[in-house]
């Protein structure tokens, strides 16, 4: 790059690093937003999903804004602006790279997010290929296995169980075909962390791969996949503070290799000419853009890279002890009110990232969440967060009971299947879960102050 770009990607970079080495939040995009209350006035939002969606840390901004001016097309222009865009592309693979501890031969594949990278993984696992999956996953897990022979586990309830439960699945597999086993890092439901180097060691013991959903788990806390001994790693960025459509798949290379180009087009191709009966002949790529067909998202690419800085010089251990903190707060004060009941796999003291989901007595999930959205300014989700057969499970549901991701399906004030999450990282200053502790006890001591009403599929403010 010229010094002109370098300048002003490094100063956004050092404003960040400077912001990073305090012990409070780390400065995100929106932080001074404020919205209106149902009650009237206005409150600071708080945002507090952090699972579905984290806020652009305002180093990732910067340092995007620095760039944008010297955009140019990526591994296809000659003139400056291409060129320049095009080691920037390439640099933010190296990153990632080192953000996730890759080996010296693993690939780094852009994607547009994790469900994206996992459907790509889908998509290149050899023929007759065997998947293990818990039916605690995420869709993103627990659906692109289309054209495999899928064994779907059942929910365990220890760490041990979960490596237990899949030892024995692995061991009365066919042990000649390939085999994969999919799991994620942290649950995007209850938060907790699973046993991944032990269940990678089981799969490795017995044959077959593993891929890590780190989706919930990369924004929270370090990834190796050296320590943990994982073949593939997947997550996305609007997760890690770069919500600039942009994901990532990384790990071994021979399966990307060897199978067809997840999109056919301009990028994975290498040479193309026609032949004499009038069709043509494709040599692909045999490098990470065999899979990255099309003009790639390099302000997507850029921003990841700007996260995992960004990320990396804040300090793991310093942003561990601080969500640890949050995590004690809410989990302490949900706690003392008698009626919330707090959902969990792995019990109370099961380690966990800032991601928890409950349910209150007495209230439909969906019309807590607008309350707390409505009259005091908390950004929560509400409904089955897209892993529908584990928060079933959690809820001791049977599996034709009704329920949508998303939809009260009741009455404002009557029970529905589904649950209350909130979530937290980097970003979330104290008091934000401190006023969420404060509605939750004052929703259920007093009410809402409001009526609601269910309109297209949501709980709503009834204004009429």
């Amino acid at each position: 790059m010229s010094a002109r770009p370098n300048a002003a990607t490094e100063t956004a970079s050092a404003a960040g690093s400077a912001d990073a080495c305090c012990t409070g939040p780390l400065p995100v995009l929106g932080r001074d937003v404020t919205v209106p209350l149902v009650t009237g006035g206005e409150v600071t939002y708080a945002a507090l999903d952090y699972a579905a969606s984290a806020p652009a840390l305002q180093r990732v901004w910067d340092d995007v804004a620095a760039y944008a001016p010297y955009y140019g097309s990526v591994h296809r222009g000659a003139g400056y602006l291409s060129q320049l865009s095009t080691d920037l592309f390439e640099q933010s693979r190296a990153t990632v790279a080192g953000f996730l501890d890759c080996r010296e031969d693993d690939q780094v594949v852009f994607t547009r997010s994790t469900t994206d990278s996992l459907n790509l993984l889908a998509q290149v696992v050899p023929a007759g290929c065997q998947v293990f999956v818990f039916e605690t996953e995420h869709h993103a897990s627990l659906l692109p296995w289309r054209d495999a022979q899928v064994t779907y586990l059942n929910a365990p309830r220890t760490p041990a169980q979960a490596v237990e439960t899949l030892e024995r699945a692995l061991a009365d597999r066919d042990p000649h075909g390939p085999a994969l086993v999919c799991v994620t890092g942290a649950s995007n439901v209850t938060g907790e962390l699973w046993p991944v180097r032990e269940l990678a060691a089981a799969a490795h013991a017995h044959g077959a791969r593993i891929v890590l959903d780190a989706a919930q788990l990369a924004p929270h806390h370090p990834v190796s996949v050296k320590d943990l001994d994982v073949d593939w790693v997947a997550f996305s960025g609007h997760k890690l503070y770069a919500p600039f459509g942009s994901g990532v798949l990384a790990g071994r290379a021979d399966w990307l290799r060897a199978a067809e180009p997840y999109l056919a087009g301009g990028g994975a191709s290498r040479t193309v000419a026609r032949r004499a009966d009038g069709g043509v002949d494709v040599e692909w790529h045999t490098t990470a853009a065999r899979h990255e067909a099309g003009s790639p998202n390099v302000i997507g690419v850029y921003s990841i890279a700007s996260a995992c800085k960004a990320l990396t010089e804040a300090g793991f251990d310093t942003l561990v002890a601080r969500e640890r903190q949050l995590i004690d707060t809410v989990r302490a004060g949900l706690a003392e009110v008698p009626e919330v009941r707090v959902l969990s796999l792995f019990g109370d003291d099961a380690p966990r990232v800032g991601v928890i989901s409950f349910v209150v007595d007495g209230w439909n999930s969906s019309h807590f969440a607008a309350a707390l959205s409505a009259e005091y300014g908390i950004g929560v989700r509400d409904g089955l967060f897209c892993a529908h057969p584990l928060v079933r499970t959690l809820l001791g549901s049977d599996a034709q009971d009704p329920g949508e991701c998303g939809a009260p399906e009741a009455e404002p004030g009557e029970r529905s299947l589904n649950a209350i999450r909130v979530s937290f990282g980097a970003g979330t200053p104290d008091e934000h879960v401190e006023r969420f502790v404060g509605a939750v006890k004052e929703l259920v001591r007093d009410g809402a102050q409001w009526k609601y009403r269910t309109e297209g599929g949501r709980c709503v403010p009834d204004r009429g």
